[in-house]
């Protein structure tokens, strides 16, 4: 018991210390999990022989991991991206496999090898590029989409590798028992226990064909027909722990079913998760299963840093670091022929070519999984983990050489972004179409005027267009998007983004291009409002402000305040805070907070008083009249 909770105490330290430190450096959860690992392991030596049976365990992570992407899939949107999935996503893999094959059997690899290798450093990392994109706000460009489409398609096409690699086994080696019988090895790698608990081990091929195509109909129709009887027999107990029991139990059941027939438990899951995709449930099993999921996740990271073998690494450095070099190149050339053949452009281009070029963490999982497989032999495994690791931690590398090339190259196409082209003009543009811009185009829209409505959101275009709206995809901030929308001859310019930064950059420039121009700007908060006061912006909202006053109104008619009065203390309060921003603005400071201003606090305290002062007086005044 001791030694267990030393083991926990070691891992879950290991974590908690190098996990925020390198998502902190923009380095991503994954390399500090392997940081973690490799300290704990190689460096210090704190633990040892049972980091194996441990990785074990901690693989049934990447089953849940596919449990939760197969839930984000709903099969509708699946088909809606065949097209890419299958041509961009599918002709990387297949190209990347076939690159790395052939390097590999050029090397002295047995061509099943080979392809065990090739399959294995064709994925990237889908954490580290997705939290990259996501932080450097590049999803919503062409690159960006279309590198999440390849790696979209890499997470699924994990299942059908897991379900070739065990094709891939070597041969074992035949020896003879001391009885002289012959012994080739033949039982199941995962012991002879297994063989007891499969359905399909003495049927022949048939038999097999049908149980497998059974149990996977078995799973979706469970899904489809039994999942919410289950869920709401579950909720009639008002027990929070049962719903995590029963997503737990969703996904070891699917798993060990899986196991019985012979195939990857990690298919199960995947399948489980698509039927489910479109059940009101699927939000309560994300919550249940991700906390599970990133533990596990999380400590088959560190067993996998803490088994890498760095006295392979100290015998031939030079081979070890020229080959994860060779893996981000080949990888790279890949990826940029595809990239033109998609006709991406600029930076489009390189950061589809270098956001994909490193290997991921899946290849952790594969090679594990293939050498427990005896797909390939242990001193390879050792050699690729590192080459894997060291790609990994390259990643951060590569974007800042994107950044780089985006900033020096002289090529004006590098600048270039796959938008749509705007056909029409109108007397309003609308940039930005959230909630708040939806608004604003259906009451403009409804009144007869013509808007021009531009966003940055391919999914948000896509919805308006669904419900007879149109809408632009590209970023509104771009001169040409806007001289195409028609910005020369507009009338009114409504600024609706939701980046605050972004919205003063298209005020500002607006201003500038036209100072006749009347523009309307959305605000979150009062600091919002006085940077786009001094931008230009001649009326500007905050969000939430009218509901506010409108719901204040509410309060007061329900205390004792007469309709009318309500209305005057709104319609009191309304104008008194107009004026009050154009007061505060001239000593707004930007360089401090409105707390640390003391001359914004004084004159914010004397508008107040003149506001309670002017509010009583109206009140008062009524009711004497009355």
């Amino acid at each position: 018991m001791e030694g267990f909770l030393f083991s926990a105490s070691i891992y879950l330290g290991a974590a908690v210390l190098a996990v925020p430190v390198a998502a902190r450096l923009g380095l991503g959860s994954v390399l500090g999990y392997l940081a973690a690992g490799i300290l704990i392991g190689p460096v210090l030596g704190l633990v040892g022989a049972e980091t194996k049976d441990l990785q074990h365990f901690a693989e049934f992570g990447v089953v849940m991991m596919l449990f939760l992407i197969g839930l984000e899939l709903e099969p509708r949107a699946l088909w809606d991206m065949r097209h890419r999935l299958i041509g961009l996503g599918g002709l990387q893999i297949t190209l990347s496999t076939a690159a790395f094959m052939g390097g590999a059997m050029l090397l002295g690899l047995s061509w099943s090898v080979a392809l065990a290798v090739g399959l294995i450093f064709a994925l990237s990392s889908t954490a580290i590029v997705l939290q990259t994109l996501s932080e450097k706000g590049l999803m919503q460009t062409a690159g960006g989409r279309s590198t999440f489409s390849v790696l979209l398609t890499q997470d699924i096409a994990v299942i059908p590798i897991l379900a070739l690699l065990p094709l891939l086994a070597l041969p074992k080696a035949v020896t003879l028992d001391g009885d002289g019988s012959i012994n080739r090895h033949l039982e199941d790698g995962h012991g002879s226990a297994h063989g007891s608990l499969s359905l399909v081990a003495d049927l022949p091929g048939w038999g097999v064909t049908l149980v497998t195509i059974g149990a996977i109909g078995a799973i979706i129709l469970a899904g489809v027909y039994l999942a919410r009887p289950v869920f709401r027999y579950i909720h009639a107990a008002h027990l929070r722990e049962m719903f995590t029991a029963l997503a737990l139990l969703i996904v070891v059941g699917i798993s060990f079913l899986m196991m019985l027939v012979g195939l990857s438990p990690a298919l199960g899951a995947f399948l489980a998760g698509v039927v489910l995709a479109n059940s009101e449930f699927r939000h309560e099993l994300e919550t249940d299963i991700e906390p599970f999921k990133g533990l596990l996740l999380g400590l088959f990271f560190i067993t996998v840093g803490a088994g890498i073998n760095f006295a392979v690494l100290q015998s031939d450095p030079f081979a070890i670091l020229g080959l994860a070099a060779a893996v981000i190149l080949i990888k790279g050339l890949v990826l940029y022929v595809l990239a033109r053949a998609s006709k991406l452009q600029g930076r489009d281009r390189w950061l589809f070519t270098l956001g994909l070029a490193q290997a991921g963490e899946f290849g952790f999982v594969l090679t594990a999984f293939s050498l427990g497989q005896n797909v390939i032999p242990v001193a390879l495994s050792e050699r690729i983990l590192l080459i894997i690791a060291l790609s990994m931690l390259i990643t951060p590398l590569l974007f800042i050489l994107m950044e780089l090339i985006d900033k020096y190259s002289s090529d004006p196409a590098v600048q270039a972004v796959a938008h749509d082209e705007i056909d029409t003009d109108g007397t309003v543009i609308i940039a930005g179409v959230g909630r708040f811009g939806q608004i604003v185009n259906r009451l403009v829209g409804s009144a007869g005027f013509n808007t021009v409505v531009i966003d940055h959101d391919i999914k948000t275009i896509d919805l308006m267009r669904r419900f007879g709206f149109k809408g632009f995809f590209g970023d509104p901030t771009r001169p040409d998007m806007l001289r195409a929308a028609g910005l020369a001859d507009a009338r009114v310019l409504v600024v609706a983004l939701d980046d605050p930064a972004a919205a003063i950059k298209l005020v500002l420039y607006a201003r500038k291009e036209r100072p006749d121009l009347h523009i309307i700007a959305r605000a979150r908060d009062r600091s919002d409002v006085f940077r786009l006061y001094r931008a230009g912006a001649n009326d500007i909202v905050r969000e939430m402000f009218d509901s506010s006053l409108r719901a204040g109104r509410y309060v007061l008619e329900n205390i004792g305040l007469t309709e009318f009065e309500a209305a005057e203390a709104e319609r009191m309060f309304y104008a008194h805070d107009r004026h009050a921003i154009r007061e505060l603005a001239e000593v707004w400071d930007p360089e401090t907070t409105s707390g640390e201003n003391k001359a914004y606090v004084a004159r914010a305290k004397e508008l107040e008083r003149d506001l309670e002062a002017s509010l009583l007086t109206i009140l008062e005044a009524r009711r004497s009249g009355d």
